[in-house]
């Protein structure tokens, strides 16, 4: 008798016999449809045996294989494989979580045509721009060792220093060895740029995207050409790390550093780590691409086990010159400095464009009462909502849930209410009666919520249909828009008092991202940043674009304090509808794993920094050590020892390698 093994999409670590006498070991890594409880449901076959461990009788039949598509390579179920056991989720889910959503039906899927499955001649390449010195020496490195193998790369360069075309020369090496190449990037917002500008350097290779705002026919398309090779190129965000790709010569990911590439739900793995490991399988060089590394990165290039080189000069073009604007003794006007407001009105007449970078949206972050101090507080979520006031809505950004803009106080019946605090709504309506006549332009995600929207936004602001931008980190990442010669930051000394450690590194990295927009055209660039701390050696670091002081100091303190990448977390998340049931459960896992840790130390449970979201209470428990290793081990039997307590009132989950506390 022949069995096999599947995986199903089943809260279960483990996989499911079926008989089927016909299988064989090309089987394996297929989708096969098979009886569940009462019903119907795919799988993906991972072992075929002679014997199973269950009784004869118990052993149900499966249905049949699905032969539409090819099975999953070996290479793809060892990946995958690893994703299951290092981010304790169940394999079954973790394998099918990746999969376009029309392979995770059970009807079958229409093949490719037959033509279409003929492998392309070699293509050939439009020349690019002549290299500078660095990026030509850059260059010469990464190919004097492209057959070492499994090679990390930090490609640490300034903004508009090149790093792109790197990554174009580095793809040609690749297509011409007959191998593909994948580019990752965290924002889907960067895609359409990067698609266009890879359709004019390769004309005769096939790219393929790969994101969530593709629809569900256009990612299958482009998953099958990365399955069969066709796509020579395949460009997309972090879920595009697991596309299937036999011939894969080179991977690259862009803005390693962005938090984007972590998974927050599910299966919480981090793209730019699963691309690493990919890349060690695979024994082909991965290139980490940055202006502001992470400091796990920047500590494994410090260490030597990442090969790093630098691009320090801008293309064509200056470095931007970087101020602080001093706002302790200055009134501010609707937010804005008399210093931004002068410079504003400076580069309009110029005929230049400026940009406004504020990271927060709505009109104010808050509405108040001036008599009682109400505020507008979420009912559902530990968070206040938001004041939209172009549509007279209050927001919750973290639930969704919106209610009208009360006429008066709904304590105490005051009609004067206050908007506290600015979005990029209240920034858009002063400029606009502060500059008379200027173009002004909103970006956030309010005014890109509609298809292609943001695509015609970009032309406007390329063919200067745009005066001043307003935005939030959508425009600080990637774009290429030479006319903006001034940025001005708002609100950014609010990530001076959070309580995550993590908070100096990601304002650092979100503020020479944005000042990165300035002066990218033959006009030089000039940053504001307005701020209540213009001696903090953050905001001094930054003005003397020092990156690497800056890390290196902040490594420093982490090292000293016990703190990642020094040490290695996991985090147990526990929602349940009241606060007491999830610490109660936290307790309880604690005591389990305190009966198991070795080298290993287990946090206090405290509740979630949002406590409340969307009516369901939430808090965690931090697991650390300083072996990777050792950690693993212990989660992977703490995690029986969890599913053991576990109770319907209470959700839970291990994230391993968390970014958010």
């Amino acid at each position: 008798m022949t069995f096999i093994r599947v995986a199903l999409d089943v809260p279960l670590a483990t996989l499911f016999d079926y008989r089927m006498p016909d299988a064989t070991h090309a089987d394996i890594g297929a989708r096969v449809i098979v009886p569940f409880g009462r019903k119907i449901a795919l799988g993906v076959i991972l072992e075929v045996a002679h014997s199973s461990v269950l009784p004869p009788q118990r052993v149900r039949a499966a249905l049949h294989v699905l032969h539409d598509v090819p099975p999953l390579s070996m290479d793809v179920l060892r990946l995958m494989k690893f994703c299951s056991s290092y981010y304790q989720y169940p394999i079954g889910a973790t394998i099918l979580s990746t999969l376009p959503l029309r392979l995770r039906q059970t009807r079958p899927v229409k093949p490719p045509p037959a033509s279409a499955q003929i492998a392309p001649a070699l293509p050939s390449f439009v020349p690019g721009p002549v290299l500078g010195t660095e990026q030509h020496t850059a260059l010469k490195q990464i190919r004097a060792h492209c057959g070492d193998g499994f090679t990390p790369w930090l490609l640490r360069g300034v903004t508009g220093s090149g790093k792109t075309e790197i990554y174009f020369h580095l793809i040609a090496d690749a297509l011409a060895c007959g191998t593909q190449a994948l580019l990752v990037v965290p924002e889907i917002n960067l895609t359409p740029q990067l698609e266009a500008q890879i359709a004019a350097r390769f004309p005769d290779t096939r790219l393929a995207t790969l994101h969530s705002a593709l629809n569900e026919s256009e990612r299958l398309h482009n998953w099958l050409a990365a399955q069969s090779g066709q796509a020579g190129i395949v460009l997309g965000t972090r879920l595009a790390i697991f596309a299937p790709l036999p011939k894969l010569g080179l991977i690259v990911v862009d803005e390693e550093h962005d938090p984007s590439f972590k998974q927050t739900e599910g299966l919480r793995y981090s793209a730019r780590d699963i691309a690493l490991l990919r890349a060690k399988q695979q024994g082909i060089p991965i290139i980490l691409g940055s202006a502001t590394p992470s400091l796990e990165t920047f500590q494994q290039a410090l260490s030597g086990r990442y090969r790093q080189l630098t691009l320090s000069q801008r293309i064509n073009a200056q470095p931007p010159r970087i101020e602080c604007v001093d706002t302790r003794h200055e009134p501010l006007i609707d937010g804005l400095s008399q210093a931004l407001l002068i410079a504003l009105k400076e580069t309009l007449k110029r005929g230049e464009q400026s940009l406004v970078f504020i990271n927060r949206r709505g009109y104010s972050p808050v509405l108040m009462c001036r008599s009682c101090g109400w505020t507008s507080d979420c009912r559902r979520c530990s968070a206040k909502l938001v004041l939209h006031l172009q549509e007279r809505l209050l927001r919750c950004h973290h639930c969704g849930h919106t209610e009208q803009v009360p006429g008066a106080c709904p304590q105490c019946g005051n009609q004067d209410l206050l908007p506290v605090g600015h979005g990029t709504q209240r920034v858009e309506a002063a400029l606009a009666r502060m500059l008379p006549g200027a173009r002004i332009l909103r970006v956030d995600r309010d005014s890109t919520r509609r298809k292609h929207t943001w695509r015609e936004m970009r032309e406007q602001i390329r063919s200067q249909q745009v005066d001043v931008l307003i935005g939030t980190q959508i425009l600080a990442k990637g774009h290429d828009f030479p006319r903006i010669t001034l940025v001005g930051v708002l609100n950014a000394d609010g990530a001076l008092y959070s309580t995550d450690f993590r908070a100096g590194e990601r304002l650092y990295a979100r503020l020479a991202q944005v000042a990165g927009r300035a002066g990218r055209g033959p006009q030089p660039g000039r940053v504001l940043v307005q701020t209540d701390f213009p001696d903090h050696p953050l905001y001094q670091a930054l003005c003397r674009d020092d990156y690497v002081g800056f890390a290196k100091a902040q490594l420093a303190e982490r090292k000293q304090a016990g703190l990642p990448p020094f040490v290695h977390q996991a985090v147990l998340r526990a929602e349940a509808p009241r606060l007491a049931a999830a610490l109660d459960f936290l307790a309880r896992a604690a005591d389990r794993g305190a009966r198991i840790a070795d080298a290993v130390t287990l946090l206090d449970a405290v509740p979630a920094a949002v406590t409340r979201r969307a009516g369901i209470e939430r808090a965690h428990l931090v697991v650390e050590s300083r072996s990777r290793r050792a950690l693993q081990d212990f989660l992977s039997k703490w995690r029986q020892q969890l599913e053991a307590i576990a109770e319907r009132k209470v959700r839970w989950a291990l994230e391993v390698d968390p970014l958010d506390l």
